[in-house]
């Protein structure tokens, strides 16, 4: 879990069960209410970019992401077939 007060650029989270990456965010501190984050999310499965506002001090689950290196062989149906070229 992080808090919305540690957001970066390019940090992936979990969000109502789908990957997101921040695009960019800002944190609000208005003269009445209590402070939030409003961020701008691009959704990793479908590209879809959507704002979201966070309250001060929220939770939310951070992905862990693996990245490598791949070549595309084919595509199978609905699915992609890559080689890793390290091994």
């Amino acid at each position: 879990m992080i808090s919305v007060n540690e957001f970066k650029n390019g940090l992936t989270i979990e969000v109502d069960g789908e990957l997101w990456r921040v695009v960019e965010f800002q944190h609000v501190k208005p003269g009445k209410g209590s402070a939030f984050v409003r961020s701008k999310l691009k959704n990793l499965r479908t590209g879809a970019v959507q704002e979201k506002t966070f309250r001060a001090g929220e939770k939310v689950n951070q992905a862990q992401i693996d990245r490598k290196k791949m070549q595309y062989l084919y595509a199978d149906g609905d699915n992609y077939v890559f080689m890793d070229t390290n091994t």
